[in-house]
């Protein structure tokens, strides 16, 4: 997968926009996405939905999130994401 992996955090702290950092945040990822470099897998999609228990916000971060395609994840992803905890221990 070429791109970025934005976690839950960040798009948390984006979506919110209300201090310094999240503004900050919210400044990087929209960068990330004017360079369509974002990626999105479908368990931080659905971390990110199950945040709005309101209907219409709900629909209305669903329908900005289908902007994204779901990336796959295979087998090798997890072991490479295992051998890189590893590393860092």
């Amino acid at each position: 997968m070429s791109g970025v992996l934005v976690d839950t955090c960040i798009w948390s702290l984006a979506l919110r926009r209300s201090t310094s950092q999240e503004t900050f945040a919210a400044e990087q990822l929209t960068q990330l996405i004017d360079d369509n470099r974002v990626k999105v897998i479908g368990f931080i999609r659905q971390e990110l939905l199950s945040g709005y228990s309101d209907k219409n916000s709900y629909e209305k971060l669903r329908q900005k999130l289908r902007y994204f395609p779901n990336e796959p994840v295979l087998d090798s992803d997890y072991e490479a994401a295992a051998e890189y905890s590893n590393s860092c221990r």
